[in-house]
């Protein structure tokens, strides 16, 4: 809106109709969770989660360097890295081995897990039981993921800038912040600092899907928009 706005001159008022998420396919009980999911999930209290491609643009480093920070205070922490992964694309493929590679420099190999192209029911899982979703691209555009996350009752940390500045509340269905390694550690450490946080923020998200980017929320909005469009015409 903001960008639209500041590009077309002479627009009166904006409104922007938000993509909608299914979420009959997100209120689906978790079944057949692989063995290795339900052991990483008993083994570590706090799970932290990062869904994107794997592309440079999509600046995963910087969950790994945050979650570095974090698990020298807070060993009891995992990090699950998933994303899009195509061996025939070059980006994917060097990519992934430079995050890991990136891990082993760090010293946290041992607390971080790479999964490529999970499945539906994987990522449905992780989306329900990890304690925060860290969401790293600078300037992205809408961003499905994060609202994905919400409505599954899980808050969200991301980069101030872009769809999530739409999306995500600041201090109420996540955090907001720079695309800095300090910064979004000290977010992913007050969920281990603050044992109800999770919840709090989960359901606040959850809340938020349904008013803002559910399909019925963009059915209203849409009617609304031809409604007033009519009356103008």
């Amino acid at each position: 809106k903001q960008w639209y706005q500041r590009r077309v001159r002479g627009v009166g008022k904006c409104e922007i109709l938000y993509p909608s998420l299914n979420t009959r396919k997100f209120s689906e009980n978790i079944e057949d969770v692989k063995p290795e999911l339900e052991q990483l999930f008993s083994e570590n209290k706090y799970v932290f989660f990062s869904l994107n491609r794997y592309e440079r643009k999509k600046n995963i480093s910087l969950a790994l360097e945050s979650f570095s920070i974090l698990c020298k205070q807070y060993p009891s922490c995992h990090l699950v890295i998933a994303g899009g992964y195509d061996p025939r694309v070059s980006e994917n493929v060097q990519y992934h081995l430079e995050l890991e590679k990136l891990a082993g420099d760090l010293h946290i190999t041992d607390h971080v897990t790479f999964l490529r192209s999970v499945d539906s029911a994987t990522k449905l899982c992780l989306l329900k039981r990890s304690t925060a979703l860290i969401y790293t691209p600078s300037n992205e555009h809408f961003g499905i993921v994060p609202v994905e996350s919400m409505y599954c009752g899980t808050p969200v940390v991301a980069v101030n800038s872009g769809g999530p500045l739409e999306t995500v509340q600041d201090g109420c269905t996540g955090f907001l912040r720079e695309p800095v390694n300090s910064q979004f550690a000290e977010a992913m450490r007050r969920f281990v600092e603050d044992e109800g946080l999770t919840q709090r923020l989960g359901n606040n998200g959850r809340r938020r899907v349904e008013e803002c980017f559910s399909f019925q929320a963009f059915s209203d909005s849409l009617n609304s928009a031809v409604l007033e469009l009519c009356l103008i015409g």
